[in-house]
């Protein structure tokens, strides 16, 4: 857990992702909070919607969604939609929700309406999770949203729409390529127009085996920068007992009353937490938190205990000390550490979040990396790691004639049925296996978009956890402390967070 600092996770990103940082162009073009009139005027409110003042995750209002069915439209046409980002918090984690994501070039008619995606599931905890999905219309169409939810109730919050990108317009002309070849093949047997075609969805579709390697730079690199994000030592220091003052005071009274064996097995206690005295403190996890804290209560009640106390060869100062602040020793241990133990809940909640990304991470990458090699295969490059190398080079000459092979493949696919050497039988095959490689392709950028939402959802939960409110302890001294280790996590946090926007989103 968290074994890492924060500046080794901005170092990392600085350096490992900067080439990506600015590899495709993210623009905006409709943002909306539901935070003003300006903002409600931009949205229909079929049914089962309404704008509310309370549950805003920023701003002064959300969108609730109530039980049901619900809908809400765009008033405005957005050009070339992209991406659609928006919050989205649930009544409680029963909440169940389904979002079908529909554009039109008319808002008023409802048979216009295409469904381009769809949103699925429910939220692990009651607060504001991120969701992203590719609606991929180069038109300029309306947008809407239709509701199903049971157990409960939903807000949004903060949604988004960026415009679309290259790799996506790459998609639609691939697409639009392959519906002419195989519409010209129906229709007549134009040999030239379809092998013109052929040639030009060669081209596209090494560029989208191009668009596979920059997914998989993008899960690499996250895969080797999430194992260090936010697990800072800073935040290990915030959920250990021996840094505060507080609990310093406890054992310096227990030590005062104790006898030998006593503190011998209060020292064994500490000794997993660091060390007092240099205040070089271990990351606290929660199997070590469990065996320490109520044996270590333990103690302290059993050491002020009048029987031990009085045999335990102490001084007459000490067992009239022990006398009169038994108890009240006793109440500020359990205290101090119901407050350190909320603490720690918090950290292991975030671990688990990294834990599931991690996961999530791998898995995409192999899959990915199993794709891509499929594709390669069926670009013509046949198997080999050196023909997989090359495509990933980081060289660019290198990967450019790699490339090229791939374009060069599909050339002598066309020159062969423009020959009429290949049969349409043939031909059609090579045009679906080209096709489903592709419309696979697309489906790796939505998994990388719930990716994303993963890792943006666990910024959120990472800044909140650390936020000046959510301060566990009492007493000042402490207090102070927890602020101080809060004000360098913060800063790491939004470097981090700036440096994911940049090169992921």
């Amino acid at each position: 857990m968290f074994k890492s600092t924060a500046k080794l996770w901005v170092l990392c990103v600085a350096s490992a992702l900067a080439m990506q940082a600015g590899a495709q162009q993210k623009s905006v073009i409709f943002k909306n909070g539901f935070d003003s009139d300006t903002d409600l005027k931009k949205w229909a409110l079929i049914y089962g919607t309404k704008a509310v003042a309370e549950q805003a995750r920023t701003g002064t209002g959300a969108l609730l969604v109530e039980e049901g069915e619900a809908s809400v439209r765009s008033r405005v046409n957005l050009n070339e939609q992209g991406t659609l980002e928006f919050w989205i918090k649930t009544s409680s984690p029963a909440t169940q929700y389904t979002i079908n994501v529909l554009v039109a070039t008319n808002q008023n008619i409802d048979s216009g309406w295409m469904q381009v995606g769809q949103i699925k599931g429910s939220n692990d905890s009651t607060e504001y999770h991120a969701k992203r999905i590719s609606i991929d219309d180069p038109g300029k169409k309306y947008l809407r949203l239709d509701f199903e939810v049971t157990n409960g109730q939903v807000w949004i919050d903060d949604l988004s729409v960026e415009k679309i990108l290259l790799d996506t317009a790459l998609q639609k002309n691939q697409e639009k390529v392959i519906a002419e070849v195989l519409g010209k093949l129906r229709d007549d047997k134009n040999y030239q127009v379809q092998a013109d075609a052929l040639r030009t969805l060669g081209k596209n579709y090494a560029a989208q085996i191009d668009v596979q390697r920059q997914y998989l730079e993008y899960a690499n690199g996250i895969y080797s920068s999430v194992t260090l994000v936010l697990a800072t030592s800073e935040r290990g220091k915030m959920a250990n007992p021996l840094g505060y003052h507080t609990f310093k005071g406890i054992v310096s009274d227990v030590r005062m009353v104790a006898s030998p064996i006593q503190k011998s097995r209060m020292e064994s206690l500490l000794k997993p937490l660091g060390d007092i005295a240099t205040a070089s403190l271990n990351v606290m996890t929660q199997g070590a938190y469990q065996a320490f804290a109520e044996p270590f209560k333990t103690i302290v009640a059993t050491t002020f205990d009048r029987v031990s106390y009085e045999n335990a060869g102490i001084d007459r100062k000490a067992r009239k000390f022990a006398e009169a602040n038994g108890l009240k020793t006793f109440a500020k241990a359990e205290g101090f550490l119901g407050e350190v133990e909320k603490e720690l809940n918090m950290v292991v909640a975030l671990d688990k979040d990294l834990m599931d990304i991690q996961r999530e991470v791998d898995k995409f990458r192999k899959d990915l990396d199993k794709h891509l090699k499929e594709s390669l295969i069926a670009g013509g490059m046949g198997r080999g790691q050196e023909n997989y190398n090359r495509v990933l080079s980081k060289d660019e000459t290198i990967r450019t004639a790699a490339l090229q092979e791939i374009n060069n493949y599909f050339l002598l696919q066309a020159e062969s049925y423009q020959n009429h050497s290949s049969s349409n039988t043939e031909f059609v095959q090579f045009m679906m296996k080209a096709t489903g490689t592709m419309e696979e392709t697309q489906v790796f950028k939505e998994r990388f978009n719930q990716i994303a939402s993963s890792v943006i959802t666990f910024y959120d939960k990472f800044d909140r956890s650390v936020a000046k409110e959510q301060n566990p302890f009492t007493s000042e001294t402490d207090r102070a402390l927890w602020e101080s280790h809060a004000v360098k996590v913060r800063t790491y946090i939004q470097e981090s967070k700036a440096a994911f926007a940049k090169a992921y989103m």
